[in-house]
């Protein structure tokens, strides 16, 4: 069973930056497809981006292209998530998944194996 944890959340001001790491455990990281979600007080976890264990494939949702930045590092067993022109619509609990069948997925339900989830606030 792969754990994962996440870090890098915090308070910032709209337009700054922010890089969400996830560490998971496990021998057969690089095989798994992994993606970012993030819910917000009220909402639906949504799909932010999901990643190939490759790197190849890549999906964001529309919200963030052009802003947010998907990548991992196999041997360190991490996946990151770098945020840029961050908005206050951005703020949300970010978690990592593993998605269920090795797929990118665009919906909460393709992901399982959650992380505990990092808090990110922007300010106006």
């Amino acid at each position: 069973q792969v754990q994962l944890v996440e870090s890098g959340g915090g308070l910032v001001q709209a337009g700054a930056s922010l890089t969400l790491s996830c560490v998971a455990s496990g021998r057969t990281f690089g095989d798994y497809v992994m993606g970012w979600l993030r819910q917000a007080p009220g909402k639906e976890r949504d799909v932010v981006a999901a990643l190939s264990g490759s790197s190849r494939n890549i999906l964001y949702a529309d919200s963030v292209k052009g802003r947010f930045t998907i990548s991992r590092d196999n041997a360190k067993n991490t996946v990151y998530l770098q945020m840029n022109s961050l908005k206050p619509e951005d703020t949300a609990v970010y978690y990592c998944a593993v998605a269920k069948y090795g797929l990118l997925g665009r919906r909460q339900n393709d992901y399982d194996t959650w992380g505990q989830g990092t808090q990110v606030t922007v300010s106006s």
